[in-house]
């Protein structure tokens, strides 16, 4: 399985990558983690884009297809991989196609429910612990169990979540529309239990449990 998962902030990407990595045995690449280690091993690519991620600027499609080209090469990657915020432009879309994939999975969820989901998280100052307002309350509205005191996250807050999710949908509009056109995209309701997700992504690649 050759796969590249897309999701906007909040849809429960990383659990579902964790479980179609498992399922099938491939390794979840995430662009950051590549960029990353590109950066440690002081690669030629990896020091080329050291530089922008310093600068705090995008690093360049040319330089992030390069870094992901050389990581499918990797013996790991032969039965195949799932690529997680790869591609997010059409031009590193069309670099991709040479890698034959097998499906591109979009996980979808409504805007109101993945603000939800994102601004009601709260983390302790004292013990660093994550709660939700909604899903995993703490005991009392602002204080953690170990009597620190809650915080919401800049990143968090729902203006912030609001601005995400518009950068999101412009970013991805047009390569979801690249891939229907190629018939390789399976939009799958990310609106509902994360069993039920990860059963219906299976289902759509012709997989069961």
């Amino acid at each position: 399985m050759r796969l590249v998962l897309l999701g906007p902030p909040g849809a429960g990407k990383g659990t579902q990558a964790e479980f179609i990595a498992k399922h099938f045995g491939i390794p979840h690449i995430s662009t950051g983690d590549m960029l990353r280690a590109a950066r440690q091993q002081r690669t030629p690519l990896g020091l080329e884009a050291a530089k922008y991620m310093e600068a705090g600027k995008l690093v360049p499609d040319a330089v992030v297809i390069g870094i992901v080209d050389q990581r499918l090469t990797e013996p790991d990657c032969q039965k195949g991989f799932l690529l997680d915020g790869y591609p997010r432009t059409l031009e590193q879309a069309r670099a991709l196609e040479h890698a034959g994939l097998t499906a591109v999975i979009s996980l979808e969820v409504p805007n109101e429910e993945l603000i939800g989901r994102i601004s009601g998280r709260r983390i302790c100052r004292q013990c660093e612990k994550a709660w939700h307002l909604s899903f995993n309350p703490p005991p009392q509205a602002d204080l953690c169990q170990c009597g620190g005191q809650l915080y919401q996250r800049s990143d968090d807050s729902e203006a912030t979540v609001l601005e995400r999710l518009e950068v999101y949908a412009a970013q991805t509009s047009p390569l979801k529309e690249w891939y229907a056109q190629r018939d390789l995209l399976l939009a799958i309701n990310g609106n509902q239990e994360i069993d039920n997700v990860f059963a219906d992504i299976l289902a759509a690649l012709g997989e069961s449990k």
